[in-house]
């Protein structure tokens, strides 16, 4: 494993303070705020280790309510709302300063046989074939050197691959509002299916927004040439999954007004099952000139 994988992972190691109450650490994103993937997944451990074993997560629905302070720890209270015979439902909600910055609600279930049906994975390019994260950051030369290294800075536990160029490397010209991600831990994780449902809810707070810049030829915060943060964030976990394997993140934009973009997304492993289903909304709004 990583240094950088494992750093991730005692960041998201949450300390129980008491019953249902736990604490975490925070750092630095890439813009001023804690990075709102980082709070979705600290939330879903601590929904998680109040779970049965033998239950998993099958979805959550969360709201981000204020940004949070990356300087301060965040306390996470989980309320027990239902154990039903088949289904486990938890809300959690995140405080820092006295008030709460994001609550998020999980809902798991034992397993069971079932109906099964899926869509088909989109075609997409081999991620072997593909530039690293990395690589493709340090061949935009109008990228700042120091945006370049805040970006690397924070997601060296995630080898993360773009099939196109991301907004923020070719920007100026609407584009279609798609965009597709490869993925995967930078290190092998153990076995716990909750451990990989927090790793993938973690990754997809990152590009998921990508596709509303791309249909706007918006660079991004990158280029400063919009400003945004997340609203809401949803998730279904449709097949089981491993996060330290490739993962295709399909994202689009089926829509965006009022300063506000939509994007969907469907996450499928490599020999093309549907793992998991993604909706987020954030703010998107193009900077006044003055």
């Amino acid at each position: 494993m990583s240094e950088a994988l494992q750093s991730l992972l005692d960041l998201l190691d949450l300390e129980r303070i008491e019953e249902d109450i736990y604490r975490g650490r925070s750092r630095s994103a890439v813009v001023p705020r804690v990075f709102g993937g980082q709070v979705a997944a600290q939330a879903m451990v601590a929904a998680g280790r109040t779970v049965p074993e033998d239950r998993h997560a099958h979805s959550l629905h969360a709201y981000f309510l204020r940004p949070g302070d990356p300087g301060a720890p965040i306390v996470y209270n989980v309320d027990r709302l239902r154990d039903g015979r088949s289904f486990t439902t938890r809300r959690v909600v995140a405080v820092q300063h006295g008030k709460p910055i994001f609550t998020l609600s999980a809902s798991f279930q034992t397993y069971e046989e079932g109906l099964d049906h899926q869509a088909p994975m989109p075609p997409a390019p081999d991620p072997a074939t593909l530039p690293t994260g990395e690589e493709r950051l340090r061949s935009y030369p109008h990228l700042p050197a120091d945006t370049v290294e805040r970006f690397l800075e924070t997601r060296p536990a995630v080898d993360l691959r773009y099939v196109d160029d991301p907004p923020y490397g070719d920007f100026g010209t609407p584009r279609e509002p798609h965009s597709q991600v490869w993925f995967r831990t930078n290190g092998k994780l153990a076995d716990d299916p909750l451990l990989h449902v927090v790793l993938a809810t973690y990754v997809s707070d990152m590009t998921l927004l990508d596709s509303v810049l791309l249909a706007h030829g918006r660079g991004g915060w990158a280029v400063g040439d919009v400003v945004g943060a997340s609203l809401d964030h949803a998730m279904w976990f449709h097949r089981p999954f491993r996060a330290d394997e490739w993962l295709l993140y399909d994202q689009q934009s089926p829509s965006a007004s009022g300063g506000r973009g939509l994007g969907q997304a469907r996450i499928y492993t490599q020999d093309g099952r549907l793992a998991v289903s993604v909706v987020q909304e954030g703010v998107v709004r193009v900077p006044r000139e003055h």
